[in-house]
């Protein structure tokens, strides 16, 4: 339930809702990032789901999809509803980020599951671009197989992560304080096989999201 005054903002993955989203297009994060976000791979299915997308246009080159809002949110709790894609090497996620880019430290929140297994998903965060906060958590399930709701409660004293309403972790340490974005992206890694396995250029593969929601404190 909403606490009295919050703001709710509820986005169902239907279609592209440019007042409020946009997709990242032509160019790279760079370092451990192996692709190029594109726009064209983050697209709509015709049973209302977000669907970002890892393709190759060409021998060894990758495009990859990122979403993201066009405003910034803070504390509060934050869900979603997705299916990540599953192969060696990638990434599929849920986040709020800021960082220099945008003025601002580095304070990033994540939800992110590594291709190479699927059955379990990794927690993180990073305050002011300090990290080293990973955490992963066995699901007792293939998050790749069908749609769950994953979540993160943010306040100014803790963070605490959810899988379908249960609370799986909490952090209490250097908790970040910048409002950010909320995003999404799939994406393929290089340099970080100790991390994500060694990407094997199989492709295309895709991660699914149903919908979003951000209720404020």
């Amino acid at each position: 339930m909403a606490a009295k005054g919050a703001t709710v903002f509820w986005e169902p993955m239907t279609y592209y809702n440019s007042q409020s989203w946009h997709k990242a297009d032509g160019y790279s994060n760079g370092n451990m990032f192996n692709c190029t976000w594109r726009a064209n791979n983050a697209t709509f299915t015709n049973d209302g789901k977000l669907r970002l997308a890892l393709t190759s246009p060409s021998h060894n080159k990758f495009d990859c999809a990122e979403y993201r809002t066009n405003f910034n949110t803070g504390y509060g709790l934050y869900e979603v509803s997705m299916k990540p894609a599953k192969g060696v090497g990638t990434v599929s996620s849920f986040f709020t980020y800021t960082g220099p880019t945008d003025g601002t430290p580095w304070d990033e929140i994540d939800i992110e599951f590594l291709g190479k297994d699927t059955t379990k998903v990794q927690f993180n965060y990073y305050t002011n671009g300090v990290g080293g906060n990973e955490k992963i958590i066995d699901l007792g399930f293939d998050a790749s197989q069908s749609y769950h709701t994953y979540a993160f409660d943010w306040q100014p004293d803790s963070i605490t992560w959810y899988v379908d309403g249960v609370a799986k972790h909490k952090a209490t340490r250097n908790i970040p304080k910048t409002p950010g974005k909320i995003m999404m992206n799939l994406w393929n890694g290089t340099g970080v096989d100790d991390w994500l396995g060694p990407y094997n250029g199989a492709n295309p593969l895709y991660a699914y999201y149903d919908w979003v929601k951000y209720t404020s404190n």
